[in-house]
């Protein structure tokens, strides 16, 4: 599972990394407590080229009369995908990367939740698998959704959470995106050992109001 994110990186460097033209209407950065329905910066190959832009986080399947309809669907697990109507045919034809810093998980302690900020040890940015998808509502509304693909989680973090984000890794980000023939479905799986690393922090991320750079520091 992810539900809160970090994402600190320049949208100008982002866009430079992914070779993608960016949107002028980029979420603000940095953001440290992303969480689901806030718009997030997204990678999608369209036209032969990559575009860098907007999207709710939490896709909006498109038999919904309005987005809160149903479940919030900002997750969608990598083992059922290809057969849960809501996400079947975004994962066959509109795969998207979302970048991030890192992503929140908790553990318990007593009736204490523990907030963990799980990164890469190598700190690059993380690249999570999307798939994503355009709602049409009513006298004419219009919104690009998104949701993050999960899969178990690695050995190294499984003590703190069972579900984690799929991570691509740069030299498959064509195959993620559909711009390198078939065969993503390989991807959606741990990533190699090392690839995490993890660390406390403090309890006030437990509010989804919080935000602000100590939001990641360790304790």
């Amino acid at each position: 599972m992810c539900g809160r994110f970090a994402i600190t990186l320049p949208d100008d460097a982002m866009a430079q990394l992914f070779g993608a033209s960016p949107a002028n209407d980029m979420p603000p950065v940095p953001r440290y407590n992303v969480c689901p329905t806030q718009p997030v910066a997204a990678v999608i190959s369209r036209d032969g080229a990559r575009h860098y832009g907007p999207m709710r986080w939490g896709l909006i399947p498109r038999w919904y009369k309005h987005p809160t309809d149903g479940p919030l669907l900002f997750n969608a697990r990598s083992e059922s995908i290809a057969e849960k109507p809501a996400f079947a045919d975004a994962a066959r034809k509109r795969r998207c990367l979302i970048p991030a810093t890192g992503f929140y998980e908790w553990t318990k302690e007593g009736e204490a939740r523990l907030p963990w900020f799980i990164h890469r040890a190598d700190d690059a940015p993380m690249v999570m698998a999307g798939i994503w998808q355009v709602w049409h509502g009513p006298e004419g509304a219009r919104v690009a959704s998104c949701a993050i693909v999960t899969c178990p989680a690695s050995e190294e973090i499984a003590h703190l959470h069972d579900r984690m984000p799929v991570i691509v890794e740069p030299d498959v980000w064509p195959l993620w995106l559909g711009e390198a023939g078939h065969g993503a479905a390989r991807l959606m799986q741990p990533p190699a050992a090392g690839t995490l690393a993890f660390h406390r922090v403090g309890t006030a991320v437990n509010s989804n109001c919080a935000e602000g750079v100590e939001l990641i520091d360790p304790v």
